[in-house]
């Protein structure tokens, strides 16, 4: 094995170069200038609709975290609930921008499968605003606590 500058090199050398999409087969394409990997609508709204479906099951575990919320008070000077509520506002808060999170991708994929005609730098471009619109969140709690 050689070296890390001498993998990279060849990793980045392109085709040939020991890196290759899976299934994409040897890369030399059909001479038609398409290559092997191709893309279909519905393979873009088909991921879509999976992106829905986890914004959909991120709901149902709000549903049942808000549910499992109620009837617990913070009142009392009892440390744990006050801790425990701040706890359940962090994952509900994360959950929400979750779940928005994925049904914004949901629109990003499915827009890119009716937009095939588009070229590559207007799709990396719906990608690109997605990612900056929803960053990661800090860690909560644990400070200290």
């Amino acid at each position: 094995m050689g070296s890390f500058a001498q993998e990279w090199a060849q990793l980045k050398s392109g085709p040939g170069g020991g890196m290759r999409l899976a299934g994409a087969g040897d890369g030399g394409g059909k001479g038609d200038g398409k290559g092997d990997v191709q893309s279909s609508k519905a393979a873009w709204t088909a991921a879509g609709g999976a992106v829905g479906g986890l914004s959909g099951d991120l709901k149902k575990a709000l549903g049942g975290l808000e549910t499992g919320q109620q009837g617990l008070g913070t009142g009392g000077g009892v440390e744990s609930a006050a801790a425990q509520a701040e706890v359940y506002q962090s994952w509900k808060t994360y959950l929400e921008k979750l779940s928005g999170r994925c049904t914004a991708l949901q629109g990003a994929l499915e827009r890119a499968g009716n937009d095939l005609l588009l070229t590559d730098d207007n799709i990396r471009g719906l990608f690109v605003e997605l990612g900056k619109q929803y960053q990661d969140t800090p860690a909560v709690g644990g400070e200290g606590k």
